[in-house]
């Protein structure tokens, strides 16, 4: 019997491991345009933030009054180790472009080929028109709406969902002043006059945040919710016995006929479900306030029309409806440097990491918030809503 083997005796031994080489840091080119977006205000990063990424050897162009609705000045980003630029498209000319609105096809053209392209998606605005035009720029683009962490929660989302649960209940406040066709009450408890009532429609972040700040200006909270589990984990979070209570149609119609404001927070698989119908708003209070937050969603209320921050408001049945998609951004400071939080520690990583290529083969949360990679869709979502050719991300990084 031959005992011949194909390998030699030296290959049979065990060999050393190989590992990859770890690769060196990379210096990132970032571009921040100034949003084009009707009533946006917000940008993605701070002076402060810009300062921490040029103090590690990053380029960083910023287009001229970029931060002006959040209210940083051109020279505070430029003391921060920016360039301010006073030509449109040298901030798109970039590697990576963040911007918090989606850039329009007119911006799109401005892009280099192969560059990294950081924003909201915003799906529902979007044609299929727009996702060739990416394609056909072949660009990586991520939707920081879409980028999930390690915990399973979506940051940037989770942290807007904060501030508009917050100025929820701030506004409907302000709006119930005699001033605004309000009723004339304060939103609050004050001795001797029964406190306002609040009802809010979904126990996630937006319910949740809606809860703590009308609790914290002494409202009586009504919360309601299919999900019992939601419920109970408010229940903790707010460490305050509320009235909580699923989406039953008597519980809901006597809470909204008795309540001062109603906040709309359920948002839905495809589109929010309506819980205050037209026959139910009809038998609301006179200069009660609606704040539907879902609008974005079509709006849980049957009522509801969108707004904009320049008219906000509209009278419907006597009931005063505020339905702005956008609330983060009037309160744009706020918003900026809560986005540019969770964007600075990912881009300093990235570099870190070697660039944005080799940090895409071991981030998770990265590739969860990729739809395009080289100009090839990889988000299924997008796929199906526009019937677009897909191909899985994971199959794409090696």
């Amino acid at each position: 019997m031959s005992s011949y083997s194909p390998f030699s005796k030296e290959e049979l031994l065990p060999q050393e491991e190989m590992l990859e080489i770890k690769k060196h840091k990379g210096e990132l080119f970032i571009g921040l345009p100034k949003e084009s977006y009707l009533g946006e205000k917000r940008v993605c990063l701070t002076p402060d933030a810009v300062g921490a990424l040029t103090a590690n050897g990053h380029r960083i162009v910023v287009e001229t009054g970029a931060g002006d609705g959040a209210n940083y000045t051109d020279k505070e980003y430029s003391e921060a180790g920016a360039k301010i630029s006073y030509n449109i498209e040298e901030a798109f000319k970039c590697n990576i472009v963040l911007k918090v609105a989606p850039p329009t096809e007119e911006e799109i053209v401005y892009i280099n080929p192969q560059a990294i392209l950081i924003s909201s998606l915003q799906l529902k605005t979007q044609s299929k028109k727009y996702f060739e035009c990416l394609a056909k720029k072949r660009i990586t683009a991520i939707a920081f709406d879409y980028i999930k962490d390690e915990h399973n929660s979506y940051p940037i989302v989770k942290s807007l969902s904060e501030i508009a649960g917050t100025a929820s209940v701030l506004i409907a406040g302000e709006l119930m002043s005699g001033v605004n066709k309000g009723n004339g009450l304060l939103l609050g408890n004050i001795s001797g006059v029964p406190p306002s009532s609040v009802v809010i429609f979904g126990a996630g972040t937006v319910g949740e945040f809606a809860a703590k700040t009308a609790i914290g200006l002494g409202a009586r909270v009504k919360v309601f919710d299919n999900s019992i589990t939601k419920l109970r984990k408010l229940q903790n979070a707010l460490n305050a016995p509320i009235y909580t209570s699923t989406l039953q149609p008597k519980s809901v119609a006597k809470a909204l006929m008795r309540c001062d404001v109603a906040i709309g927070a359920i948002r839905g698989k495809n589109r929010s479900p309506i819980v205050g119908t037209e026959a139910i708003v009809e038998k609301m209070k006179e200069g009660a306030i609606i704040v539907d937050v879902s609008i974005d969603r079509g709006g849980c209320f049957e009522t509801s029309n969108v707004t904009t921050h320049n008219t906000p408001t509209f009278v419907k049945h006597g009931v005063i409806h505020y339905c702005v998609p956008n609330i983060p951004a009037r309160y744009a400071r706020t918003a900026s440097v809560s986005i540019s939080n969770i964007f600075t520690p990912y881009l300093l990583n990235i570099a870190e990491e070697g660039g944005f290529e080799n940090t895409a083969r071991f981030d998770k949360s990265l590739r969860n918030g990729m739809y395009f990679y080289h100009g090839i869709l990889t988000n299924r979502t997008v796929a199906d809503w526009f019937d677009l050719p897909f191909r899985d991300i994971n199959l794409l990084i090696l």
